[in-house]
């Protein structure tokens, strides 16, 4: 959580970056739920399946396309508030495609990428190919959650404004910056409740569990099979405690550590891209005469907070935007060439690569406009959380956070101030994930992973409860295993999902 959107589906990042550098360069229990609220008279509907529009530009999409002949779209309508389940709705954004095999076919399986904040609509078909061996039993089925994309999306500043907001210094080191940066924050959290007051109070990831299980009664399913990716792990999770009698087939991948509070999970996470960087760096000295140590990226930070470099287009790589597109960067393996080349070209004055990178962490296309995916991120990860931290708090915790990492350490610190002034509550202190009585979960950790680091996954199997979570470590890089291209892990999960196979306890793949 924090700063980073530490929870999208690395292969959809990828090709936003890909080509946005093309671009620049030239990318509660056992009772099953029957205990919680209801979707009342809209678990009666029926879909309107139809040929899908272009990804509008609150969606996090690269191509800008409709996705294609095999993919249809509807319109699910859920209760906005479902403590009045026949009150008014709200509009959530599904595609998919359905099974080749229909004779063998399972049922629908649900995705969720992540973010939060992610859209499924413009993300699954874009990544179809990565699934199509699943596609022979399931209809492949995502969604835009609610204040996500097509859904209601969560809006708050503009696009010239949000080109300031996520440039300005996000590492305050003076009582001015300090104050500066709680205004900034303040402004910002103003601005979403002028502009989404009405969906902020229903847009967190309890509401989107429910709506998960409407869907799947909307679409003739007995039990939700799933496909979780980083907060999609959340989600998931939170689904199965609230309807454990109703999981399926379930699969957590890149596994946000459900236990940690905002203090613990972005400590963990500074760590995690501290050992991805340390990662990339002994594998870049094996190929390249030019990679970058952890004292040049430091410094070259340092000075970038100091005086900003030409980025192209009339826009300045600034301190902030470096740090995003160095994040960014380390997602996967695929971006470690462009970590090189971008810090060796802002060196030497040219900020191209990096702000690149920074664009694609925040959701701005190459057309300068910005997908909904960080005001919803921040949405829903306020809409969830309790906690407030004052500038003071962060300032005594930032020693730690350093020692955690030298150079995420600061930046994850004070991004904990994302929700001071939220206009809304948040639900919880760390959602509950319990959920006995569940079928088996299999819970995917990597452990090479910046975002979600690796013992995110165990936590996660733990508060599931014994006999639910089953984890699978790899032994590799990036965020999430499954995308990979690691045959292993896919010969398991895809055994468990398609014919229920459970892999055996603590199985690894390397």
């Amino acid at each position: 959580m924090g700063a980073v959107s530490s929870s999208l589906r690395v292969g959809a990042l990828l090709s936003a970056v890909l080509l946005a550098v093309a671009t620049a360069s030239g990318c509660s229990g056992g009772d099953g739920g029957a205990s919680t609220p209801g979707p009342g008279a809209s678990a009666n509907q029926k879909l309107d399946w139809k040929s899908c529009p272009a990804p509008s530009t609150s969606e996090d999409s690269g191509s800008g396309k409709p996705p294609g002949r095999d993919w249809e779209c509807a319109t699910l309508r859920a209760p906005l508030d479902y403590a009045d389940p026949d009150g008014e709705t709200i509009g959530i954004a599904l595609i998919r495609a359905k099974a080749t095999d229909q004779a063998h076919r399972i049922g629908s399986l649900i995705f969720n990428f992540g973010g939060p904040g992610g859209s499924g609509v413009s993300t699954l078909p874009a990544f179809a190919e990565d699934y199509r061996t699943l596609r022979t039993r399931y209809d492949l089925v995502s969604f835009d959650p609610r204040g996500v994309g097509r859904s209601a999306a969560v809006t708050c500043l503009n696009d010239k404004q949000l080109d300031a907001y996520y440039a300005a210094d996000a590492t305050p080191s003076t009582k001015e910056e300090e104050k500066a940066l709680v205004g900034r924050v303040g402004d910002y959290a103003e601005a979403c409740r002028k502009n989404s007051g009405k969906i902020l109070p229903h847009v967190g990831t309890t509401n989107a569990a429910r709506d998960m299980d409407l869907m799947r009664q909307v679409l003739g399913d007995d039990k939700l099979h799933y496909f979780g990716v980083s907060y999609g792990t959340e989600l998931g999770g939170v689904y199965a405690h609230l309807f454990p009698g109703r999981v399926g087939r379930a699969l957590l991948d890149g596994v946000v550590d459900p236990a940690s509070d905002p203090v613990q999970s972005a400590l963990a996470q500074a760590a995690g891209f501290q050992l991805a960087l340390g990662n990339y760096m002994a594998s870049c000295v094996k190929t390249s005469d030019n990679c970058p140590t952890e004292q040049q990226i430091v410094a070259l930070l340092d000075r970038l907070g100091k005086k900003a470099v030409p980025g192209g287009g009339g826009r300045d790589l600034t301190q902030s935007l470096a740090m995003g597109g160095i994040a960014q960067s380390l997602y996967s393996k695929d971006f470690w060439d462009y970590l090189t080349e971008g810090v060796e070209d802002a060196e030497n004055g040219d900020g191209k690569m990096l702000l690149t990178l920074g664009d694609s962490m925040n959701g701005r296309g190459p057309d300068g406009k910005y997908s909904s995916l960080q005001a919803s991120l921040n949405a829903i990860t306020c809409a969830d959380f309790a906690q407030r931290y004052t500038a003071e708090e962060v300032e005594q915790k930032t020693a730690e956070f350093r020692k955690a990492s030298p150079v995420f350490g600061e930046f994850m610190a004070w991004s904990l101030l994302q929700c001071t002034g939220w206009p809304v509550k948040g639900e919880w202190q760390t959602p509950d994930v319990s959920a006995k009585g569940s079928a088996p979960i299999l819970v995917v950790g990597n452990t090479g992973d910046p975002a979600t680091p690796y013992e995110g996954a165990h936590k996660m199997a733990q508060e599931l409860g014994p006999g639910v979570g089953v984890v699978m470590t790899y032994q590799g890089e990036g965020h999430g295993a499954y995308d990979s291209g690691n045959a292993c892990v896919k010969s398991a999960a895809d055994a468990y999902l398609l014919q229920g196979t459970v892999p055996p306890a603590h199985k690894v793949c390397s």
